[in-house]
């Protein structure tokens, strides 16, 4: 069996099982070493209000792209501090960034496609690459119905770009689920979310939505729907 197969077996296994049912499988060892990686959005602070209660020790880390909101940088303090976890901070390494930034401006990501992927792949990519180093699986907080682009994922799948295991406990969940968790278990949030930010990146790439539009609609919404992701996520 590949490890293709392998994720594919283990999701028929935990099909129907619930998010925390899903997470204790995972961090109980049974596909290996296994850490989440969050972003600070709604439903990864569900995830991680999930990771704490199970008590179950599990490696948390997030990317600071250097670009980020100050709401954000007050969220991971507060979470940090609120769930008494030790959340890694990965940085993008800063001559590469220098490099990018004198080649191609400040702001290259409004000028094309190609220039925003590699602000990506620096800010982003690179780092997640260095924090995978030793896993068997990460966990994301995913879900179908944030997007096109996202509306064949799958519980667990097998991550062919990072050589992984992922796992989207809150695959099937929708947005009303996301925030009756987090109001009936009084779980932190950025507060952005209250200022009509359904999704939150990088400031620059980042705007309020409409009532009524997609919840990624404000990333990177110069673009074409179709390639509105980082390539955290990316699926072959």
């Amino acid at each position: 069996m590949n490890q293709k197969e392998k994720a594919a077996a283990i999701n028929r296994q935990l099909s129907g099982k619930t998010a925390e049912e899903v997470l204790h499988w995972f961090l109980s060892g049974n596909a290996g070493e296994t850490a989440f990686s969050t972003s600070l959005g709604a439903e990864d602070q569900v995830i991680t209000h999930m990771i704490s209660e199970s008590r179950l020790p599990v490696r948390i880390f997030t990317l600071d792209t250097g670009r980020l909101f100050p709401e954000t940088y007050d969220l991971i303090d507060l979470t940090s501090k609120k769930y008494g976890i030790n959340l890694e901070i990965m940085f993008p390494d800063a001559t590469e960034v220098e490099d990018m930034v004198r080649s191609k401006g400040i702001n290259l990501f409004y000028e094309s496609v190609e220039n925003r992927k590699l602000c990506c792949q620096l800010r982003k990519i690179h780092p997640l690459k260095r924090a995978f180093a030793g896993l068997d699986a990460w966990i994301c907080g995913l879900r179908r119905e944030q997007s096109v682009t996202r509306k064949d994922l799958q519980l667990v799948e097998w991550d062919e770009g990072n050589g992984l295991i992922k796992v989207n406990p809150l695959i099937d969940w929708t947005e009303k689920m996301v925030w009756d968790y987090i109001r009936n278990h009084h779980v932190p949030y950025n507060k952005l979310h209250d200022q009509g930010f359904p999704s939150i990146g990088c400031q620059p790439c980042t705007r309020a939505v409409m009532q009524g539009e997609d919840v990624r609609a404000g990333r990177w919404w110069w673009e074409n729907p179709e390639s509105r992701e980082c390539g955290l996520h990316k699926r072959d």
